[in-house]
């Protein structure tokens, strides 16, 4: 079945990185009716659950974390980059497809009654707050995003069904609205993640989270750990959200994961800075800030590493590197040379994220240290961004429940008990 090759029409809002992009809001009255009824989990309280899902991946080398999720009926397996920067979820599909990096039998194959329509709710909040671009409302809701590396992906709002397993033991087959990816372009300079597409979990209406929630599946609250040694998990629910976590309210005026204003210190002194606007976004490898705040980074670290073993070195992994008398393994072969980073955040009780060296240096195959803190401004970003790096064995929790963000150390590398 082919797709209709519509005229490209950019989303008005964009946001960042990697894989930022935008969604839906989707209503319980969604365009099809289910052909199988899902069997909602019964828990002691509202009835709702949790789905909890290893994530496979690393920093570095692989550069991103994905979910594996069963797709269509009969369900097919896809593996999605997970990014909080966004709220799409798209996969690669065969409408057919251009520029697609997948073999034509790995692609989803996309069914027309399951095609979402401009006239659908769903499609004029692709848009908001402008309005779809369609010529009648009977045509097919198609989105264009474009991202911060140049990169673009054209897709048709498409309503499947994904089949997903609680840790109440129950599996569902939930029809949720998706995008169908079939034009897919990178100039460059950096590779498609050779994922089949990307899952959003942002704070939209419309996300993965929130439809899930309006079924009454699971609340609306995400946490995901990402390990040091690669893999990790995520969960959508909040009954694996554990006590002593440090709470703070996320900004009531975005749609994106920014928690209040912070001042920076650098080994527990402050540097000056202060007033730094962060976002919070799992679809970034490493960490970025503006260029002013970078600048002073690499100056802070840089005199910290005056009369130390180290010196600075090339290395086409990064842009910053050091290297020592011999190669290093790992990294903690050489976070002792190095100082934490803390961002303070104002206007809450003594909410700290302190990212220690091994949650912003990076080793790379040639055995050097690389700083792996990035000038937003060299990949097109005009904010400051927490990647995954500086995310590594923490437990971070998105309550759009009770519109907080927290986070705290954890074991990432075992699934936690429910």
């Amino acid at each position: 079945m082919d797709i209709v090759k519509k005229r490209k029409a950019t989303v008005p809002w964009m946001m960042v990185m990697m894989m930022v992009m935008f969604f839906l809001v989707f209503s319980a009255d969604s365009q099809h009716n289910n052909k199988k009824k899902s069997t909602l989990p019964k828990t002691a309280n509202d009835g709702r659950s949790t789905v909890l899902l290893p994530l496979y991946g690393n920093v570095y080398p692989i550069g991103h974390y994905s979910i594996s999720l069963r797709v269509g009926h009969p369900p097919k397996e896809f593996e999605f980059d997970i990014d909080t920067g966004s709220d799409l979820t798209w996969v690669q599909c065969d409408a057919p497809c251009t520029g697609c990096t997948k073999p034509v039998d790995r692609l989803y194959k996309p069914k027309k009654h399951l095609l979402v329509r401009c006239e659908h709710p769903s499609c004029g909040a692709v848009y908001s707050p402008g309005n779809p671009k369609c010529v009648t409302p009977s045509n097919q809701c198609d989105f264009f995003v474009e991202y911060a590396d140049r990169g673009s992906v054209l897709c048709v709002l498409v309503n499947d069904f994904f089949s997903l397993k609680l840790i109440n033991g129950s599996t569902i087959d939930q029809r949720l609205i998706f995008g169908c990816g079939y034009d897919l372009k990178n100039p460059g300079p950096y590779p498609l993640p050779p994922t089949d597409g990307v899952v959003g979990l942002g704070s939209n209406k419309g996300g993965i989270l929130s439809q899930l929630h309006s079924f009454g599946i699971t609340r609306n609250v995400l946490g995901h750990c990402l390990s040091g040694k690669g893999g990790g998990y995520l969960f959508i629910g909040d009954d694996l959200v554990p006590s002593g976590i440090g709470w703070m309210p996320l900004s009531a005026d975005s749609k994106e994961y920014f928690p209040s204003r912070a001042e920076l210190l650098f080994g527990g002194k402050p540097t000056g800075i202060k007033d730094l606007k962060v976002a919070f976004d799992s679809g970034a490898s490493y960490t970025y800030f503006s260029s002013h705040v970078y600048e002073a980074i690499v100056d802070l670290v840089s005199r910290d590493l005056n009369g130390k073993p180290l010196q600075r070195v090339k290395d086409t992994s990064l842009p910053i590197c050091w290297k020592g008398n011999k190669p290093f393994k790992s990294v903690d072969d050489v976070k002792k040379y190095f100082s934490t980073l803390t961002l303070k955040f104002t206007n809450t009780r003594n909410i700290q994220l302190q990212i220690q060296p091994e949650a912003y240096l990076i080793v790379t195959q040639h055995g050097n240290a690389c700083l792996g803190v990035l000038n937003s401004k060299a990949v097109g970003l005009e904010i400051n961004v927490i990647g995954d790096v500086s995310m590594l064995d923490k437990l971070v929790v998105y309550d759009h429940e009770k519109q907080q963000i927290g986070w705290a150390s954890a074991n990432c590398d075992k699934l936690p008990k429910s």
